[in-house]
Order: C-alpha cells, then structure tokens, then sequence
C-alpha cells in the first residue's frame, strides 16, 4: 500500500554506509527520507550531490537527510566517498522498505525516486515523485521544510 501524506512510517531498522543501524525515526528534527534508484548513475549522482550541496540549509531548517537505495553497504559507503556526502544512505537491500513506502517501479523495473519529508512525530507531511528529475526534489524537500517552520 503506498503510504501518503498523513500517515505515519513504518518501522525500520537498516544499515548506512558506515554499517551503523538506523532506525524508524522519531526526533526533535524532521527528516528528509528519500528513495533514489541505484548507486553512481548519473540521475543519481545528481540528486544525492544536491542534497550535499544544500546540507547546510537543510541543517539551518533543522532536517536531517537520509537516502536510501537497495546497494549494499559496501557500494553506499564508496558511493558517499566518491562524493563526499555527509549524511546517511541506508542500504534496503530486499526494498522491504521500499515497499512499506510503497514507493513505485516506472515501466516495471526502474526503481523509483520518491522524497518524504516526515517531521519529529514520524508522519509524513510531504511528498514528492519524479524519476528523471533529482534536482526538483532537494526544491521541494527545503519548500517543505520553510512551510513547516511558518
């Protein structure tokens, strides 16, 4: 079932980059969950480099940003090194989580580029798809993230 704004996430617990357990969240912080395909593409590479180049706004607005992808922890951290991010890619090697999200497949293999923005309850506030354009969901996570400070 594919979860929408208003519903609170599932639990998880899943491993970064650097085989830390992340787990459902629940902080003082919103978060920044977002689905992404596969590890050093180049759509990829330009949404998670987008999300690194705007952590220090994402930090003022008070978010914490997390990606997620079904790489293994090994691909995420040469990943994250290759481009210096500084936050978290959780490895859902089966897309359990993915699934929980309900987060699509395009054509019916091509993973999906999903972005939640969740606050310190753990609901989903927003929510923003678009395979091919990475860079419009770093826009619409700070949008989010400004109205939820008003």
């Amino acid at each position: 079932m594919k979860l929408k704004v208003g519903d609170q996430i599932p639990s998880f617990s899943l491993k970064d980059q650097n085989g830390n357990i992340r787990s459902s969240y629940k902080s003082k912080k919103p978060l920044v969950l977002f689905f992404y395909p596969k590890d050093d593409t180049p759509g990829c590479t330009i949404e998670v480099c987008g999300f690194r180049d705007k952590y220090d706004l994402f930090k003022i607005l008070g978010a914490e940003v997390w990606g997620i992808s079904n790489g293994d922890t090994q691909s995420h951290l040469k990943f994250a090194n290759k481009n210096k991010l500084q936050y978290p890619l959780l490895s859902d090697q089966n897309n359990i989580l993915r699934k929980k999200f309900g987060v699509p497949k395009t054509l019916g293999f091509i993973e999906g580029r999903v972005t939640y923005i969740i606050n310190s309850q753990g609901m989903i506030i927003h929510i923003f798809e678009d395979l091919l354009n990475g860079p419009a969901h770093i826009k619409e996570a700070i949008r989010a993230l400004k109205r939820l400070q008003c």
